[in-house]
């Protein structure tokens, strides 16, 4: 038997082919079974793609509709009572109500969508699971069983993927005071033995029950949860192997108790902490199976086949080579799926590179090192080790004078004139904006019509003035539509980005952009993260001319619209040759290049997005300190080259702002715009106990959901939130960029937002 082992794959397919379907199924153009039609051909076509690389141990149940959190709720039946399941399996209308809300229908009221975070420190965003002290668990969806049999029907033999139950009761939310969530874990667990059981029916071998929660620093309760758990399904182990997985990070504390399961194999992160590989030959029993993740599932970087076959083989040695397994640091579905359809890079750079198909390739090169010997693949380690020093001495990476400039940077740099109390005064003589003041986060919804000319112009159908002319018409109309709403700081609507990160990076020197690189952020949603490979500075100004344009069209303030450093570093595929520190201030340099051109253009308020600011916290919280202090300290630099009348902005969004409020405090921006809607407003408590001082817009209008909310329901939010902070504080938006939204749900949801401010300042005289 083979040891190759894969933990995970990319969904959405090459093409978007699941993004293109299920927005089609949710604008009632493809019913039920044309989507699942669509899903089944992506799963077999990747297990098969899998099979025929030579991957021994394939995963199922790592598909999804929309996130493997949000199926583990309904295979366990933990459906919240609003969406009024009557059971016994989770039909797809309940799962997408779940994860989308349901919009209002005649004689109905609307159902707000389950809250949404970020998944760990990534960009991928999962429903956030619901438990209240009463919570019940049944079986209430077969998928995981479903598919394996799928796979198994056209001769792919897999290892299902779920994830585990200690983790998904750590990820949810207590909708009760006083409630830990990990008391329910006896209630759940049968759920998890009867899948178990039935898998093992069916004919499985080995299944993978993530719990990537283990990488995090756990409480003494935590620790005994996983203990607890895993004896309790120890009986179903005997039939059927597991492995558990974790990932993001090393054990560290919890790897005594993790190599202590009783289960077959444990995954171990060995790109994020490959130190970790020696205390763990140390300790583990002398039954377990080591799953060596030494190939970055994360990233786009080719691997270094000689430093990971070091890893590998110091295994091997210990212990042998049938108790590895060689793996991907953490599921695939983080990075694209196949540079083959990359038809534009350049030859050196696409030498630097691997996605999916091509780590699962490296992969197997690995076993038959190890199996084999190194000879058998020597012509393939020696290419790799040219790659890597092409690469290492590569001119087109390192700019000297990049790198003096970053050197240079001093305390003055990181600063503001004047404190915010002055600043404030100046402000509001020069904006005049009322109490609660209105404005959006940046984007307005990037239409059929938006897209379709930026196709046509991207392959020569187009040209650039006819284009030009466009994005202008575009941009006028949204301003007016701005000004006719009663709109208080206006927005261009950002018609010539195709997305906030890779229009700057498609600008900015040191980045290379794909043409299919996509990854999944939540849902349907997809992004195209830019890539990182050398020293980072402005060629030109990037935006100027629009936010200009756009100004000319106005006598209200305009938001000039620039996405932060941090968000930038965190949302591209990061060299790995340097500090994420130093490609943080180099980016940081640039957008400090690009604000200050903003204002002397005459841009009054100007938003510098950060909502990765908090993803990219480290995991470890003895590494939170290093990590906030040039992340901040970036900010700082973006945004401190203005003078104090010019009002600077931040968003975030998707956030546990009690891990950062002190940070947030620390950027010193202006105005900070949250996603609060659909925690109903419980955020704005961690500002108020820190006694936040600068402006605060927390979101009343739920952009990720379909549904149109009332006047009435944003005035609830505002008056909750005018208990917990200063009316004079508040700000009145929505929770994010409305790129994603039709224009018809945009009108009436703005509408009524701006007439709930208004409603508001008459009670607040």
């Amino acid at each position: 038997m083979g040891i190759s082992s894969n933990l995970g794959f990319p969904r959405m397919g090459v093409h978007r082919e699941l993004k293109k379907a299920l927005e089609a199924h949710w604008a009632g153009k493809l019913d039920e079974p044309g989507l699942v039609s669509v899903a089944q051909v992506l799963k077999l076509n990747h297990w098969v793609l899998q099979q025929k690389l030579g991957v021994q141990h394939i995963p199922s149940n790592d598909f999804s509709f929309y996130d493997h959190v949000l199926d583990t709720a309904a295979m366990v039946g933990a459906v919240p009572g609003r969406y009024t399941w009557r059971g016994p399996q989770v039909d797809l209308a309940t799962y997408f109500a779940m994860a989308r809300g349901v919009a209002k229908k005649s004689g109905q009221a609307d159902v707000p969508a389950m809250e949404m975070t970020k998944w760990f420190d990534t960009n991928y965003h999962y429903i956030v699971p619901e438990f209240t002290a009463k919570q019940t668990f049944s079986l209430g969806s077969s998928k995981p069983i479903g598919e394996f049999l799928e796979a198994k029907a056209v001769g792919v033999h897999t290892r299902p993927v779920l994830l585990g139950p200690v983790s998904f009761l750590l990820l949810g939310k207590a909708k009760e005071t006083a409630f830990d969530p990990l008391t329910l874990l006896d209630r759940i667990l049968p759920v998890y033995d009867e899948v178990l059981r039935r898998l093992a029916k069916e004919g499985a071998e080995w299944i993978q029950l993530d719990e990537p929660m283990l990488a995090l620093d756990l409480r003494e309760e935590a620790r005994n949860a996983f203990s607890s758990a895993y004896r309790q399904l120890s009986d179903v182990s005997s039939r059927l192997r597991i492995l558990v997985a974790t990932y993001f990070e090393g054990l560290g504390a919890n790897l005594p108790t993790a190599a202590h399961l009783p289960v077959a194999a444990l995954h171990l992160d060995l790109v994020r902490a490959p130190e970790q590989l020696g205390e763990a030959l140390k300790i583990i029993p002398s039954n377990l199976h080591l799953s060596l993740g030494a190939i970055d599932g994360r990233n786009v970087w080719k691997t270094d086949m000689g430093r990971a076959l070091r890893l590998v083989e110091r295994a091997a040695d210990a212990i042998g080579t049938d108790r590895i397994l060689l793996t991907p640091s953490c599921s695939l579905l983080h990075t694209p799926e196949d540079l083959d359809f990359e038809k534009h890079l350049d030859n050196e750079l696409r030498d630097w590179l691997a996605f999916a198909k091509q780590k699962l390739e490296e992969l197997v090169v690995l076993e038959r090192a190890v199996l084999i010997g190194q000879d058998a693949v020597r012509d393939i380690l020696e290419s790799n080790r040219f790659a890597m020093e092409k690469r290492r001495t590569s001119s087109r990476i390192h700019n000297a004078s990049v790198k003096a400039r970053v050197n240079s940077v001093g305390e003055q740099m990181t600063r503001r004139i004047g404190s915010y109390p002055q600043r404030r005064k100046l402000q509001e003589r020069s904006l005049g904006l009322p109490l609660f003041p209105t404005t959006t986060i940046g984007s307005f919804p990037q239409t059929r019509e938006v897209r379709a000319a930026r196709a046509e112009y991207k392959v020569g159908k187009r040209n650039e003035a006819s284009y030009e002319a466009f994005l202008k018409t575009e941009t006028q109309k949204a301003v007016q539509f701005q000004e006719k709403v009663g709109l208080d700081v206006l927005v261009h609507g950002e018609f010539e980005r195709n997305d906030m990160v890779e229009y700057f990076g498609e600008q900015l020197a040191g980045f290379a952009v794909t043409e299919n690189g996509w990854v999944q952020s939540y849902g349907s949603r997809c992004v195209k993260p830019p890539i990182i490979y050398g020293d980072v500075y402005r060629r030109r100004p990037m935006t100027i001319e629009w936010s200009r344009f756009a100004q000319s069209l106005t006598s209200k303030p305009m938001k000039g619209m620039l996405t932060g450093p941090v968000t930038i570093l965190q949302w591209s595929f990061v060299r790995d040759d340097q500090p994420r520190s130093e490609t943080c201030r180099q980016i940081a340099l640039a957008i400090r290049d690009e604000v200050t051109d903003l204002e002397v253009a005459g841009i009054r308020v100007i938003q510098i997005d950060e909502p990765a600011l908090r993803e990219g916290l480290p995991l470890l919280r003895s590494d939170w300190p290093s990590y906030l202090a040039w992340a901040v300290e970036a900010f700082r630099i973006a945004s401190s080259g203005v003078c104090d009348e010019t009002q600077i902005h931040t968003h975030m969004c998707y956030a546990e702002f009690q891990d950062i409020i002190e940070a947030v405090g620390q950027m010193d921006a202006d105005v900070i715009s949250i996603e609060t809607s659909r925690s109903q407003m419980e955020l704005l408590h961690t500002f108020a106990e820190y006694r936040y001082p600068n402006e605060i817009g927390p979101g009343v209008y739920d952009i990720h959901s379909p549904r149109i909310p009332s006047q009435q329901e944003m005035e609830a939010l505002l008056k909750k939130a005018s208990k917990v902070l200063s009316p004079a504080q508040l700000w009145v938006n929505p929770d994010c960029g409305l790129k994603t939204r039709r224009w018809d749900e945009v009108r009436p949801a703005l509408a009524a937002m701006v007439e709930a401010a208004r409603a508001m300042r008459q009670t607040t005289r």
